[in-house]
């Protein structure tokens, strides 16, 4: 049987940072056992002592820490050496290089990223904008969006409008039943903001949409499960999206990142010949 790693992520902030470097590490691996300790807000050697001593009693202890002070983050390498733990930092070695290359003095502030300034708030408004924005909500105001999406029932609208937001973009998203679902303004003026289609393979979406049902455990309604109906709704979307010239995504089996990192691609594009 293989052993347990014990893996210590330590950070002076939340943490997030180090939990997606991780997330992106153990994807290369296949089949390995571990155990997640998280240890954010971590300012102190006091604090820093505590979490070494008991991941000294590991075997299979690992630590990926971000600690933006420089005298901390040495006391946590040194002391992880002197216990023979493998110790990595994540940031360390990155803001030396660019505090040379920037020719400028890092802050070393932790939680420097959640600075309530002007990107702050912009992606507070973005975010409160696609919330109140879902699911063809507020179409008057569909020019105010930055991107625009739509797409059959289930093509992942809302999860990655929300993570748009995320980033900053004001996102609108509209359920697209028929050609008829489309406001009259969007058709006037199909290019009013960035718009990208969202499809699917119709075997997916069936499987996506049943499992849906099940989970509500509400009875099925066989026209939205039937895979003849799906399948024209693909069509249908397809057409649509080519008769109004709007770039699409096939989010089959895509996760929202990925089709989020390729709408702002498209975006990129499309703010450049505006």
């Amino acid at each position: 049987m293989s052993n347990t790693f014990q893996i210590y992520l330590i950070s002076d902030s939340t943490g997030e940072t180090l939990d997606r470097i991780f997330i992106a590490i153990k994807a290369q691996f296949k089949n390995i056992n571990y155990k997640i300790h998280t240890y954010s807000f971590t300012r102190t050697k006091n604090q820093i002592f505590q979490v070494l001593t008991d991941a000294s009693h590991h075997k299979d202890a690992i630590i990926l820490y971000s600690i933006v002070d420089s005298g901390l983050a040495k006391y946590l390498s040194n002391t992880s050496k002197d216990k023979n733990i493998p110790c990595f930092g994540v940031l360390g070695d990155l803001i030396l290089s660019f505090s040379k290359l920037l020719n400028q003095k890092a802050s070393h502030q932790p939680s420097g990223q959640y600075a309530l300034n002007d990107e702050y708030y912009k992606r507070i408004a973005a975010i409160q904008f696609t919330m109140n924005h879902d699911d063809g909500n507020l179409l008057k105001e569909l020019d105010k969006s930055d991107i625009i999406l739509l797409g059959v029932s289930r093509t992942s609208k809302t999860p990655t409008a929300i993570y748009l937001a995320n980033k900053g973009f004001k996102t609108s998203n509209i359920p697209l039943v028929n050609e008829n679902s489309i406001p009259k303004t969007l058709k006037d003026n199909p290019q009013m903001a960035c718009v990208i289609g969202l499809n699917t393979e119709p075997e997916r979406l069936a499987d996506i949409r049943k499992n849906r049902m099940n989970s509500l455990k509400e009875s099925e309604n066989k026209s939205y499960t039937d895979i003849e109906n799906i399948k024209k709704e693909v069509n249908q979307a397809k057409n649509t999206f080519k008769k109004y010239k709007w770039p699409t995504i096939d989010v089959t089996r895509k996760s929202v990142e990925e089709t989020a990192a390729s709408i702002i691609k498209i975006y990129e594009i499309f703010k450049n010949n505006a």
